[in-house]
């Protein structure tokens, strides 16, 4: 695997995320900055851009319930936050289920009002920590309480079947659909097959360069979520999509100029975005199963529980999907343990009937 000094895609991304959360934070007030550099070391860009927006939507919600800050949020001061009180963050919580912002109406489910109060109490807790605060009404309130969601996953017929689907899609197309599947073939068959071989991130997908694919050890390098770096192995049927898609369709893109290095190329010849996978997933996956909405995050949740199934190794799942707590992997899949248990439940025959 060679190396060179281009600017990768997560670098890329990175620059251009802290400009976004620069252009957030130009409409906060002064001491909210603090916050945000305070909490750089330990947490990703992504993390503090999600907490922007979260804390953005309490400042409007504090104006909105506050005339005399002028809709100006660059107004609020410490003190201001000091001054509330654990029914000011009980109204929040509320404001939060159906609000309207600008003439537009936003609504969050319990996962989401409890991602904004966590949020909320870091903040909180930067200023109290540091004395700037003596009053922090966020410990006081009740986290929501989340209920477990179902693991949407597909079981084995349907990956053979959406495999089958995305090989053999152009049978019965004519024309410029046929063409422009003929085109694309060998690349989404690469693609799907990697998400359900793997179980990598969709934004570990979009990043991959062509140098970070090793057919020598049969591995992948990629960037986890915080930056990391690692190494994902994959086994034949992978190898044999990824070179299928290298060797005949991506040896024919001219790439646009500053895109050379990606491993997937979108019909515009720059590297895929994840909109467009996202896009593609839907679209095959929606063929073979109604009931279910399959997502990139799906299919790594498919492959989760294969490699689950077949190695009942909660570690080793956790390990290569990139899991930093072996719990969340455990929360995932512990209900694949529940069939076992209903397995047991059948094993054992008391009496003998006739």
């Amino acid at each position: 695997m060679g190396t060179s000094n281009h600017q990768t895609y997560h670098q890329t991304k990175n620059m251009a995320n802290v400009n976004k959360l620069r252009e957030l934070l130009k409409e906060f007030p002064p001491f909210a900055k603090d916050f945000f550099r305070g909490i750089e070391p330990v947490s990703s860009i992504n993390t503090r851009i999600g907490y922007a927006y979260d804390i953005r939507t309490f400042f409007r919600f504090l104006i909105s319930a506050n005339p005399s800050l002028e809709n100006d949020i660059s107004a609020i001061r410490l003190s201001d936050l000091n001054a509330l009180e654990p029914v000011d963050i009980e109204e929040y919580l509320e404001y939060l289920k159906l609000y309207t912002y600008q003439g537009k109406t936003y609504s969050n489910d319990e996962r989401g009002i409890h991602r904004k109060l966590s949020a909320l109490r870091k903040f909180y807790l930067y200023y109290q920590k540091r004395d700037h605060i003596t009053n922090n009404p966020t410990t006081v309130v009740d986290m929501p309480k989340l209920h477990d969601k179902e693991i949407v996953r597909l079981d084995s017929g349907e990956v053979a079947e959406l495999l089958d689907l995305v090989e053999h899609a152009g049978d019965k197309l004519t024309g410029r659909k046929k063409a422009f599947y003929e085109k694309n073939k060998l690349r989404n068959i690469a693609i799907f097959t990697l998400f359900l071989g793997t179980g990598i991130r969709v934004s570990e997908c979009v990043g991959l360069d062509i140098e970070d694919i090793d057919f020598r050890d049969n591995r992948i390098r990629i960037i986890r979520k915080g930056g990391k770096e690692e190494y994902v192995y994959f086994g034949n049927e992978v190898r044999n999509a990824l070179k299928n898609y290298i060797e005949i369709s991506r040896e024919q893109i001219q790439p646009v100029p500053g895109h050379e290095h990606a491993l997937f190329y979108s019909i515009q010849r720059r590297r895929i975005s994840i909109q467009a996978i996202e896009n593609l997933v839907e679209e095959y996956a929606g063929q073979i199963t109604k009931f279910k909405h399959i997502t990139p995050h799906k299919l790594r949740s498919t492959y989760g529980t294969s490699l689950y199934r077949e190695t009942g190794d909660i570690y080793l799942v956790a390990e290569v999907l990139g899991h930093n707590d072996v719990n969340t992997t455990r929360k995932h899949y512990a209900a694949l343990d529940d069939d076992k248990k209903r397995i047991a439940a059948t094993a054992v025959t008391l009496r003998q009937t006739d």
